[in-house]
């Protein structure tokens, strides 16, 4: 067979939405024949762009596009220090695009050159926050007569209901919230809701790093009689010890993992049965050849997966985790933002949501196409990330 090999590696920014969004295209020398991937770090875009055009591109020309293994290795360690998400996104956007172009090549959907499809669909969970509690109720009803079984809720100003006039949000965006009022007012949101739909749903929430070591153990406890499908992020990856705790004192089951970008993260978690859920951000791990790792890791300790969904993901993205969700036995949920109506057109093929999962475009490769003229129309941003900045009471900054 003919050695197909790298032509050209090209990136895009964009943001449709308002995320900065990162698309890296790679030509091969065979015409026509080309992936794209993700690498999107929303918020260093510019620097995931700059790695792949002056580092990447230059190793790459003329390599064979089918070693996907060996060129993911090399790209890991071509810069001696490694596992940061800056570079993983980089790495991420060539690995995607190089496993479209195999499956191209196969002529095979991704999911079948993953080994094929364990399910018959994917189940994703819909995000349902609101400032009131009539308004999340009122989401969550909407959600579950679209088909959706999966739920997670918050209040938008995280620690109450927005409509609390003692909110504070200071006009340079930093924001302060409450840990103890966020704990008291999820506890008594969830109530509702379980109260409303009895066992017809499964029901998330998500405390983002946002509660300290002790109080994260007191809320998984309190909300161990509503039987949450998971409690995402009780803690951060510089906590991750106290999970034990919260294992031997409750069986609320945890999901982690969307800002962990190294092995050392993540390994010690699923091998010691920490967690429940895995939920690396794929682009920020260094895309779909560590993923499937990580997958095939966790079915092996009886974790299941449940993938980072956010906006600041492209469908690409979405596809490729989607393809993997197929293809993996310990599949758990995926998570799903949705997009705005402009990215059908900027991504076409995009996997497409309908009664309560995620369809794919069954087309050789991962489906998802990409309109750089359509994309150019929402030119990326440089404004500073602001939301990160969250404060507690006292003016002490805290986790995102």
């Amino acid at each position: 067979m003919k050695k197909v090999t790298i032509r050209d590696i090209k990136v895009f920014l964009t943001a449709p939405d308002g995320q900065n969004l990162v698309v890296v295209r790679v030509d091969t020398s065979e015409p026509d024949l080309f992936g794209y991937g993700c690498a999107t770090f929303a918020y260093r875009a510019f620097a995931v762009k700059m790695i792949i055009e002056r580092y990447f591109k230059p190793l790459l020309v003329g390599r064979d596009a089918s070693r996907i293994e060996d060129i993911w290795k090399l790209l890991m360690v071509n810069g001696y220090w490694r596992n940061g998400p800056i570079e993983n996104n980089a790495i991420s956007g060539i690995d995607m695009a190089l496993w479209d172009i195999k499956a191209k090549l196969a002529g095979m959907p991704l999911y079948d050159l993953l080994g094929g499809k364990c399910r018959d669909r994917v189940n994703v969970y819909l995000h349902c926050n609101a400032g009131s509690k009539e308004q999340v109720i009122d989401l969550a009803t909407r959600a579950y007569e679209s088909g959706c079984k999966y739920i997670r809720v918050a209040y938008t100003a995280y620690d109450r209901p927005s409509a609390d006039s003692s909110y504070i949000c200071l006009k340079n965006e930093e924001k302060y919230y409450d840990p103890r009022l966020h704990m008291k007012h999820i506890v008594d949101l969830l109530s509702a809701l379980r109260e409303k739909f009895g066992d017809k749903i499964e029901l998330m929430t998500d405390t983002h790093e946002r509660i300290e070591p002790t109080n994260a153990v007191k809320l998984a406890k309190a909300l161990e009689p509503l039987d949450l499908y998971f409690m995402e992020d009780p803690l951060s990856p510089e906590m991750a010890p106290w999970l034990a705790r919260i294992r031997n004192l409750c069986t609320t089951p945890i999901a982690l993992g969307e800002v962990f970008s190294h092995p050392h993260e993540w390994l010690p978690l699923i091998e010691n049965n920490l967690i429940d859920f895995i939920r690396c951000h794929i682009s920020a791990i260094g895309g779909l050849t560590p993923a499937r790792k990580i997958a095939a890791i966790a079915e092996a300790h009886g974790v299941r997966t449940a993938w980072h969904g956010p906006l600041d993901t492209t469908p690409i993205a979405m596809a490729v985790q989607t393809h993997l969700d197929f293809a993996t036995p310990n599949f758990g949920i995926q998570e799903y933002y949705g997009y705005g109506p402009q990215m059908a057109e900027i991504f076409p093929g995009s996997p497409v949501y309908r009664d309560g999962a995620l369809w794919l475009n069954e087309v050789p490769g991962h489906g998802v196409s990409f309109n750089e003229e359509a994309a150019a129309r929402f030119p990326a941003h440089e404004k500073p990330t602001k939301w990160t900045e969250m404060r507690l009471p006292d003016g002490t900054l805290h986790t995102p």
